[in-house]
């Protein structure tokens, strides 16, 4: 599913607060104070957050490193940990409203992996490298 949505492009003020808030969020979940027992021991990273234009909701696209397990129940923990996570926003930014966080699954590095695939089949690869003195030269 693709992150881009039909309508106006984000603002400079969204994109903004939207990396501020990765970086925020990114040191929250590198210190390991969530004690959820399926966030123990994994490492988070965030990939990007996306402010809604009132700045009042953010999504926050996340991927567990290194075969995490069960990526689902991550972000199923994640999202139950929303409002501590977003009070220790609120400790950390000075804006008027402190967003409301929803975290999804980053999909963008599986699309990825599976075009890198596609380019490193035997199909693909005999058709980039086929010589092409066919033209009729």
């Amino acid at each position: 599913m693709s992150r881009k949505k039909k309508g106006k492009a984000p603002s400079q003020r969204q994109l903004r607060v939207g990396e501020e808030l990765r970086h925020i969020l990114a040191e929250l979940l590198g210190r390991g104070d969530l004690h959820d027992p399926a966030l123990a021991g994994k490492s988070i990273t965030v990939s990007e957050v996306r402010s809604s234009p009132d700045m009042r909701h953010a999504t926050v696209y996340v991927m567990p490193l290194g075969g995490a397990g069960d990526v689902e129940e991550i972000v199923g923990a994640l999202n139950h940990a929303a409002p501590y996570l977003s009070h220790e926003l609120g400790r950390r930014i000075t804006m008027r409203f402190t967003p409301r966080l929803h975290f999804e699954l980053d999909r963008v590095f599986e699309e990825a992996q599976r075009v890198d695939a596609i380019l490193r089949s035997p199909n693909v690869a005999r058709d980039l490298t086929r010589d092409d003195t066919d033209d009729g030269a």
